[in-house]
């Protein structure tokens, strides 16, 4: 495969436009990318045509508007080019089929915003999002609304918060003499962790297949003890699909650099390039889809839950995020004059500022009930948010905040190797920290708390949003200070003496940072349904408002639907738990107690004792009355829960009552399950799906 011929050969990329497009309408287009205006209708036209002829030449037959409702999921209808004209076929597709679609609004998560009868919504294409061919079908990125302008989807919101950010952090890059930059873009790096099972097994298993984790399961004879998994060499089976992972997602665009395993078996990660955020958020979801699609032509079952198996480490996607101009400048990179690491300093007090002020809404960004599952492992950061800067850039911020002065050392320092055959390296300003849930790692800052199934749209949204605020707050700073340089001082001191608390650069799995955080008065939200509540504070919704990012409709829109997907999610875990014991696991205990106690009986007959058996009918009779106990409390509780009207009882009731119950009931038939033969309990074990390929 030759990298540079088949890379983007399925995206209507800039490459395709400059052929298809006659200049002035490519121009045109390019200009609207930038500045993110809109297209004239006639120039729209062209363009719909151009992508048409190309599409087709290239295989396709239909066209889709691609969008990604708040099902954590993309979602379109496909259109075939073809249309029936006085009973002659023609090929058609117009300006209004590239701009605009209308799929039903009111069978998609809406959180209230549409009633059932009121069926109409939009998708709006998404020219800042490149075009691509998949399954024959040419997938226009959109951004998807009601009727009456509400967004229903993860997309709006985000191309909201980047038109904010670019404005805010313009006028800050004025005061510092920059005036050619016409564009700030916020840019993503999403590692994605996952699962790779053997697909027999995973059909195997009715948990894997419905929920995407293991709700019963002893613990696997080998999990992560050994340490011995992590970057170790690839199996031969995981490495022919990672190939074929990277030769596909290549093909659309997505630049995919990194593989390798994670510290659980069985569990990989996939690194891309940093992109604009919208794009990566596009290119972040098809990934997502192609990564399953490759895996079941390979045998295989990719899991992308954040914990599919209780007792090895979960799966996260670390949010890598950054700040670029169009001119080529990393503002969060440290630059080679004072006067840039000036620069650097502001924009880095601007993200601490927004964390601090903003940290439940940004952890909320993180809450699922998968995730709920993971958070706080020690594989994931705790449910305690703050931010590591390392001990270069914390002692650089205090010392400007306590002598009043900007500083003029050099951040960099040399990495001493103590090897004459290995030369001396320019160290980075700081040692990662792998704890943290929001770190600064160089020029970027990582957010780990992101769940693996989870779309980095709304996280990204909000970190775009509370740095812009920030900006926003200091440009006010800037234009009341009498000098430039005072109002630099005033804006880092400030920013050090008031948000302070926040930074953390220790192990942030210590129980002496819990009790510590807790004096530190920072956010701790250990789950989704307390999360939820960010959504609806008054603070958060007029941060919303003041950007025109999101109404206070849209808001409350939203935590219905965070609130009721989390509910949802359990009561399908638990019902799936209930079929799981009545067609597989009790039977076969069952089975196996009739054996033994045939087995007993036979030893009886020639007057021999056996207290080894007796013994183990016992265990089994008590773990079967045991877990009947808890099966029927499991029961009761979803027909208690029918009770409750409000989403905000139904998802305390989950969490506080079935929840709980779900983890006696796993627990009564997990003490069990290594005690039954295979030949009884069919489903395969923990051990088999972590070790089998």
């Amino acid at each position: 495969m030759k990298l540079s011929k088949n890379f983007s050969k399925k995206v209507f990329n800039d490459k395709v436009m400059k052929k298809y497009l006659p200049k002035e309408t490519y121009l045109s287009l390019k200009k609207s990318i930038e500045f993110s205006s809109p297209l004239e209708p006639e120039i729209a036209s062209i363009v719909a045509s151009a992508m048409k002829n190309w599409a087709i030449e290239n295989g396709a037959t239909h066209y889709t508007h691609w969008f990604q409702p708040m099902t954590g999921r993309s979602a379109g209808k496909h259109d075939g080019f073809i249309d029936l004209t006085n009973g002659e076929v023609e090929i058609n597709f117009s300006e209004k089929c590239l701009i605009k679609g209308e799929p039903d609004a009111s069978s998609f998560p809406n959180g209230g915003l549409r009633n059932t009868f009121e069926a109409r919504g939009y998708t709006i294409w998404d020219c800042t999002s490149p075009a691509f061919i998949k399954d024959n079908t040419l997938y226009i990125p959109t951004a998807f609304c009601s009727y009456n302008g509400e967004a229903l989807d993860t997309k709006t919101p985000l191309l909201r918060s980047m038109e904010v950010l670019s404005t805010q952090a313009i006028k800050v890059l004025k005061f510092f003499g920059v005036s050619n930059v016409i564009n700030v873009t916020p840019t993503v790096g999403a590692e994605q962790e996952y699962f790779l099972i053997d697909r027999k097994n995973y059909e195997n298993r009715l948990d894997l297949k419905i929920c995407g984790r293991t709700l019963f399961g002893a613990n696997p004879v080998k999990g992560q003890e050994m340490d011995d998994y992590y970057c170790s060499r690839i199996k031969i089976k995981v490495a022919d699909y990672m190939k074929k992972l990277d030769e596909e997602l290549w093909s659309f665009g997505i630049c995919s650099k990194t593989k390798h395993n994670e510290v659980a078996p069985s569990q990989h990660e996939m690194a891309p390039v940093f992109e604009s955020c919208n794009v990566a958020a596009d290119h972040n979801q098809l990934t997502m889809e192609i990564m399953r699609v490759i895996a079941k032509k390979n045998n295989l079952a990719c899991l992308l839950h954040e914990k599919p198996f209780l007792m090895v480490n979960g799966s996260g996607k670390h949010n890598n995020w950054s700040l670029c101009t169009n001119t080529g400048i990393n503002l969060l990179d440290v630059g080679k004059t004072k006067k840039e690491n000036v620069r650097f300093l502001v924009f880095l007090c601007a993200v601490i500022r927004g964390v601090s002020l903003y940290s439940g809404l940004l952890r909320m960004t993180a809450a699922s009930a998968g995730n709920d599952c993971r958070l706080g492992g020690n594989e994931a950061p705790p449910a305690i948010m703050s931010i590591f800067l390392g001990e270069t850039i914390t002692k650089v911020l205090s010392n400007i905040s306590i002598e009043k002065e900007i500083f003029s050392e050099d951040f960099k320092n040399m990495l001493i190797t103590k090897a004459k055959t290995l030369p001396n390296l320019l160290k980075d300003d700081s040692d990662r920290n792998r704890t943290s849930p929001f770190a600064f790692t160089g020029n970027k800052f990582e957010f780990r708390m992101l769940g693996s199934s989870a779309s980095i749209s709304m996280c990204t949204t909000v970190i775009n949003l509370i740095v812009a605020e920030s900006l926003e707050y200091f440009v006010k700073i800037f234009e009341e200070e009498s000098s430039f340089e005072n109002a630099v001082v005033k804006i880092i001191s400030s920013t050090v003496k008031e948000h302070n608390n926040i930074i953390f650069n220790g192990n942030n799995y210590s129980k002496e940072w819990e009790e510590e955080a807790k004096k530190r008065n920072l956010c701790i939200i250990k789950d989704t349904v307390t999360a939820a509540e960010e959504y609806v504070k008054e603070k958060n919704i007029s941060l919303f408002e003041h950007f025109n990012v999101l109404t206070s409709g849209e808001c409350l829109a939203r935590y219905k639907i965070l609130l009721n997907n989390y509910c949802e999610t359990i009561l399908i875990e638990a019902h799936t738990m209930l079929e799981m014991l009545g067609k597989e696991i009790l039977p076969a205990i069952l089975e196996y107690t009739k054996e033994l106690c045939d087995t007993l009986n036979g030893i009886e007959k020639l007057k021999l004792k056996n207290k080894t058996i007796v013994k183990d009918v016992e265990f089994l009779n008590f773990s079967i009355e045991n877990i009947n106990r808890n099966k029927n409390e499991l029961i009761k509780s979803l027909e208690e829960i029918k009770n409750f009207n409000k989403k905000l009882d139904k998802a305390k009731f989950s969490r506080d009552v079935i929840l709980k119950i779900m983890k006696k009931l796993r627990k009564s038939v997990d003490d069990v399950e290594l005690m039954v033969p295979k030949k009884f309990l069919k489903m395969p074990s923990i051990t088999d799906l972590l070790h089998k390929v």
